[in-house]
């Protein structure tokens, strides 16, 4: 493995851990993740700017960016293209699909500092170009969830947004949630830590499988 490539392992973000602080020139001046304090915020990066499946991407954040706002989350885009070249983007897609307004940041990382920060070069795919990932961070500065996606598979906003509706949800009701789980359907409740709470579970009130397997419904309040 070469010095790129340890580094850019090395320097791979964990869940549960503070995310890297960083400040950077963006698109709209100057920005610290350190700002959002208090929001939960999406980081996505993109391999390049005027490329097709970028520009999808940024027009589906772009489209559903209420759906994130009333999540209380914050998008921010990334990539290794400079200011003018994002503002020159986005100014193209903008007039090429009119129902479109990207109002969220893009960061300009020339000097790739915050792609190392977040493992986001990888040799292998590129040697400059960062690759596709995406970091949900709390509102505590915490990484909550991190997914990574080779250069030729664009995004899936409703992943995203269930992710985060998962993890808000997890957060609110001390629950887990099942795969393939949406809001509104059942949960999953932590599973008993002694044998007595292990034989109470089997006579409670949850939708229970065996007794470290229980569902129960969210008050809809």
């Amino acid at each position: 493995m070469s010095t790129t490539e340890t580094a850019a392992v090395a320097s791979l973000p964990r869940i549960n851990e503070p995310a890297p602080d960083f400040e950077a020139k963006s698109t709209q001046g100057a920005l610290k993740l350190a700002d959002f304090k208090g929001s939960w915020v999406v980081l996505f990066s993109h391999p390049a700017d005027f490329t097709p499946v970028c520009s999808t991407e940024f027009i589906e954040f772009a489209r559903r960016g209420e759906e994130f706002k009333k999540r209380g989350v914050k998008l921010v885009g990334l990539s290794v293209d400079s200011v003018p070249a994002h503002i020159a983007w986005i100014r193209s897609i903008e007039s090429h699909f009119p129902d479109v307004k990207i109002d969220f940041p893009v960061i300009a990382d020339l000097d790739t500092k915050v792609a190392q920060k977040y493992g986001l070069i990888h040799p292998a795919a590129s040697e400059t170009a960062t690759v596709r990932a995406v970091f949900v961070i709390d509102d505590k500065g915490i990484i909550r969830a991190l997914i990574y996606y080779p250069m030729s598979l664009g995004r899936n906003i409703d992943e995203i947004l269930r992710a985060i509706d998962g993890l808000q949800t997890a957060d609110a009701n001390a629950c887990a949630t099942p795969a393939n789980w949406k809001p509104g359907e059942q949960v999953i409740v932590p599973p008993p830590q002694t044998v007595a709470d292990a034989e109470k579970r089997l006579q409670s009130d949850y939708d229970v499988t065996d007794w470290y397997f229980a569902k129960r419904t969210l008050d809809k309040s």
